[in-house]
C-alpha cells in the first residue's frame, strides 16, 4: 500500500468524522436536531458514544498506517488523541453562543475513546503468533 492510499483508507474517514464532531459543536442548539428517542438518553452516554467512534477509527489508522513503534501501541495513542480531541471541542463550545464548556463532557469524550479504542483493540486487531 502507498501512503498516500493509506491516507484515504485510514486518516479521511478520522478527519471527516472529526469535521462532523466540530460541525456539531458549532450548532446553538443541537438538542434540536436528535431524534425523539435520543433526548431521553444522557448528554454524557451520547459523549461517550461519539467519541467511541472516534478512537475506533484512530485505532485503525494508527495500527495499519502509523508505522513503528506508533502501530505497537495504537490504543494508547487513539486514546490520547480522541480525548485531546475532545479537549478541544470543549474549549470551541466555550465561544459557540447558547453553549458551555464542561470537563465533564471531556471525561466522558476520554472514557468513551478509551472503550471504543480498547474494545476494537481487543476484538478485532489481530494477536501476535508469540502470545503477546
Amino acid at each position: 500500500m502507498t501512503p498516500f492510499e493509506g491516507w484515504w483508507r485510514y486518516w479521511m474517514p478520522i478527519l471527516a468524522y472529526a469535521c462532523l464532531i466540530f460541525y456539531l459543536s458549532s450548532l446553538p442548539h443541537p438538542e434540536a436536531y436528535l431524534p425523539s428517542f435520543l433526548k431521553a438518553v444522557s448528554d454524557k452516554i451520547l459523549h461517550a458514544v461519539e467519541y467511541s467512534l472516534l478512537g475506533i477509527l484512530c485505532v485503525r489508522a494508527f495500527r495499519h498506517a502509523g508505522g513503528g513503534m506508533i502501530a505497537d501501541h495504537a490504543v494508547l495513542w487513539a486514546i490520547a488523541i480522541s480525548a485531546l480531541y475532545g479537549v478541544s471541542d470543549e474549549i470551541h463550545q466555550a465561544f459557540v453562543p447558547f453553549r458551555n464548556s464542561d470537563v465533564w463532557d471531556a471525561v466522558a469524550d476520554t472514557i468513551g475513546a478509551a472503550i471504543g479504542a480498547w474494545s476494537w483493540g481487543l476484538v478485532i486487531l489481530p494477536r501476535r503468533s508469540d502470545g503477546s
